[in-house]
């Protein structure tokens, strides 16, 4: 078998003899698969690339135990890509996390093997590689442990273990060829870790800044917002607080402050029986706990409280960044929110309570928020994730 992948683009990844491309700015990589994943091109500039960043955005960091490799990140986006690595054969992690949906699904909550509905509302995957925490409470600290969960998630891929998920990709030439390639394994000594830090490597290329935002505020474009926009970012800055959770830095805009906040969604119909809930989940071990988040929307709507046990983060969610807001609808950790304008609305209503007295705008102001934030849309998200992984059996 051969297969062949020409000029895979991963930013900030893949470099090759044909070098960089003028137009898009990235780096081009020729792969070709028989029997085993050969790259044509030096990794020496891998540093190089690394270091460069997209506007508005940091360096991506890079766990030194998992280093980014050309060969690491095609073999994850194969894996991200295939739907065998679920139970019934037709989900995988790009089920829910679309390219053409910003890294979302546009469902209130996930849904996996058998049309099950999940608890939350699937978060993006672009930009991830930033986030100190991850899952809307904030459960695992890496993307390699995060990648581990939905393989065993009864409601995502329900996988019986991870076992099941070795004997898959054992057992396939492809893939046997892959791991060779990026880890230097054997078939039989292919681990779910290997799995795992390819799968997040793959993600950790999801990176897209260069929005209106960023041309106009690090790239000196005073034409690219228009007026109401340009009115929205002085609200965003200024009166309605947004950047005191959604960080504006000098040099980058992470668009969060990767904390945990409660805006009151969802809590109303948690509180009758709330203490005996808690009581009961404190009692629980961590990996019962984790089972609850799943099956459970009520123990979901508890958040950060679920993973620390302290009183004080019921309801307590992870802030999402406001990059590429605009595709990600609907909004919420229970998706509960089905427009920019209601999630707006929301904002400035908790807000005011937060502070302790309203926060009053007109709808002009809030129209003009609303603009502001559709101007944090990315250019090329179309390219972003959409190289064609190798074709397996």
């Amino acid at each position: 078998m051969s297969i062949h992948i020409r000029h895979v683009a991963y930013p900030g990844v893949a470099v090759s003899k044909a070098g960089r491309d003028a137009r898009t700015g990235r780096y081009r990589l020729s792969v070709a698969m028989a029997g085993s994943l050969i790259f044509l091109g030096s990794l020496a500039g891998l540093a190089a690339v690394r270091a460069q960043s997209t506007l508005g955005l940091p360096p991506v960091p890079i766990p030194r135990d998992n280093p980014q490799t050309p060969e690491k990140v095609a073999l994850g986006h194969a894996l991200f890509d295939d739907k065998r690595l679920s139970a019934d054969g037709k989900v995988s992690c790009s089920t829910c996390h679309q390219p053409d949906r910003g890294f979302t699904d546009g469902r209130s909550v996930a849904q996996g093997v058998q049309q099950r509905a999940g608890s939350r509302n699937t978060p993006t995957l672009i930009n991830s590689a930033y986030l100190t925490s991850l899952f809307w409470d904030g459960r695992r600290k890496s993307l390699e442990e995060q990648a581990a969960d939905p393989l065993v998630n009864p409601v995502e891929h329900a996988l019986g273990n991870h076992e099941e998920l070795l004997a898959t990709v054992r057992a396939d030439a492809a893939y046997v060829a892959g791991f060779r390639a990026a880890f230097g394994v054997s078939p039989e000594s292919i681990s779910t870790e290997h799995v795992l830090k390819a799968l997040a490597a793959f993600e950790r290329t999801l990176v897209a800044g260069d929005s209106p935002l960023d041309r106009y505020r690090y790239g000196g474009d005073s034409s690219v917002l228009s007026a109401a926009q340009l009115r929205g970012l002085g609200l965003f800055e200024g009166r309605a607080s947004c950047t005191t959770c959604h960080i504006i830095g000098k040099e980058y805009a992470l668009l969060t402050d990767y904390e945990f906040h409660t805006i009151g969604i969802g809590q109303a119909r948690i509180q009758p029986g709330l203490a005996n809930r808690a009581v009961r989940l404190v009692r629980l071990s961590r990996t019962e706990r984790d089972q609850s988040i799943m099956s459970d929307p009520e123990v979901a709507a508890l958040g950060r409280f679920v993973v620390t046990l302290k009183p004080g983060d019921i309801g307590r969610f992870r802030t999402p960044s406001l990059r590429n807001v605009a595709l990600t609808a609907p909004y919420m950790h229970d998706g509960s929110v089905p427009t920019l304008a209601e999630a707006v609305e929301r904002e400035v209503y908790y807000r005011g309570l937060e502070s302790g007295r309203p926060l009053v705008l007109t709808p002009q102001d809030k129209a003009d928020l609303v603009a502001f934030l559709e101007g944090l849309t990315s250019r090329g998200l179309a390219s972003l994730g959409a190289n064609t992984p190798p074709t397996l059996p």
